[in-house]
């Protein structure tokens, strides 16, 4: 109770800055927070919203945690099998939360240990506001409450929404959040999802926070609009510029992967997947992992993009030529390298010219090239390289700095 009150108080004596209008002033200062030193390259797991929606319970959980170890994600890299909205039932006499019986009738405690023993790691979803985008108990007012009761069924993420929060100030709201996980000493990562409305890469991880959605929610399509939802090439649009906010342990969150739900063609999703990886995003599975075809455990399971996502520098990619449909980004990889996405955003067929310039290196340097989708090497080249790039797709590529003497 100690820690309790003194984190309180500490709240109560330090802020942030101001808000936007029609939202509480946030005090002038904010003290930020320790990093916990986790999430030091992005999260890779799987979500239980873009597919199933509020239709989630114990068995289709296990289900999903059992898929994720038979199928290879979990030799690939893939850890935290996390339960979005929908799993909550009432709060107790004390204000404890409990999930809703009929779904999970052994309890989170009983579904956190199984997950756990297939060697992954378990997240849950709540809400900064009284109650959850669905309706369900949020966590206003019952942070210390709620962390002690997470960490006492091993939960290892947590996703924090922004429903229903009135007129909180949601760099104070998600601090109070991450000091209430820091007190119940259990690790757990933090992820802040206020839909980038308050430009929370700004100071998200002052807050606590070790990864932030940067946008509204995917909608499962290339591009447009559908409801609050965005089309993949509409939240890509909106990571431009964001770069410098992301590093080990604090990252961007353009939102989770579709791949394999259907609104996408088999190109597309190799889109999807390749640029996430570019943007060193949290590569978050939001598909059936029970009943998904070849197609989309091969997409899902490349290890050569899931090692540029994963690359421990930590720096994001940005778009490095833009014209027309055509556009060619670039992320720095550890060694020397660097990893190159060539998109074709058009409904035609493009040739896409790649120039050493674009990637910031002398002409007469040759690079070795290699295709991460094709999986395969590619001449050692100078100056340029052009590529056909189908519609609606990507190519992606690795380039290596050949050193001088080194045959090839």
């Amino acid at each position: 109770m100690h820690k309790l009150l003194s984190l309180a108080a500490m709240v109560l004596a330090v802020g942030v800055l101001g808000m936007p209008m029609g939202q509480a002033s946030e005090p002038m200062h904010f003290y930020a927070r320790p990093a916990n030193g986790l999430a030091l390259t992005p999260p890779m797991g799987w979500n239980s919203w873009n597919h199933f929606g509020c239709h989630v319970n114990a068995t289709l959980i296990e289900r999903e945690a059992r898929a994720m170890v038979s199928s290879g994600m979990k030799a690939a890299g893939y850890r935290y099998v996390i339960i979005d909205d929908c799993w909550q039932g009432t709060r107790g006499p004390h204000g404890n939360i409990h999930p809703d019986p009929k779904r999970f009738p052994k309890g989170m405690k009983a579904l956190a240990d199984y997950v756990h023993s297939l060697g992954l790691k378990f997240g849950i979803y709540s809400d900064a506001g009284a109650e959850t985008c669905q309706g369900r108990p949020g966590g206003r007012g019952h942070e210390y409450q709620d962390a002690l009761t997470y960490a006492r069924w091993g939960v290892d993420y947590l996703k924090y929404d922004w429903c229903n929060t009135g007129g909180e100030r949601p760099r104070t709201a998600y601090a109070t959040m991450a000091d209430a996980l820091h007190a119940a000493g259990r690790p757990v990562v933090f992820s802040l999802c206020d839909w980038g409305v308050r430009k929370p890469w700004r100071w998200g991880a002052a807050a606590g926070g070790n990864l932030w959605r940067t946008t509204p929610d995917i909608w499962d399509a290339w591009r447009g609009h559908h409801g609050f939802a965005l089309g993949m090439l509409n939240i890509l649009d909106r990571q431009v510029g964001l770069a410098p906010y992301a590093g080990p342990g604090h990252w961007n969150d353009p939102d989770m992967l579709e791949i394999g739900n259907g609104g996408m063609s088999e190109a597309q999703y190799q889109a999807q997947f390749s640029l996430w990886a570019l943007l060193a995003a949290p590569l978050i599975a939001g598909n059936d992992l029970a009943h998904m075809d070849a197609q989309t455990r091969a997409i899902l399971t490349n290890r050569e993009v899931i090692a540029v996502d994963q690359d421990r520098l930590g720096i994001e990619g940005r778009p490095v030529y833009r014209h027309g449909a055509a556009e060619i980004w670039v992320r720095p990889l550890t060694g020397g390298r660097e990893a190159v996405v060539l998109l074709n955003r058009g409904a035609e067929p493009l040739s896409i010219r790649l120039t050493w310039a674009e990637l910031g290196l002398p002409e007469y340097l040759p690079l070795r090239l290699r295709d991460l989708w094709r999986h395969r090497d590619l001449p050692v080249a100078t100056r340029a390289v052009r590529f056909d790039v189908a519609p609606t797709s990507v190519i992606m590529l690795t380039e290596t700095p050949v050193r001088p003497g080194r045959s090839e």
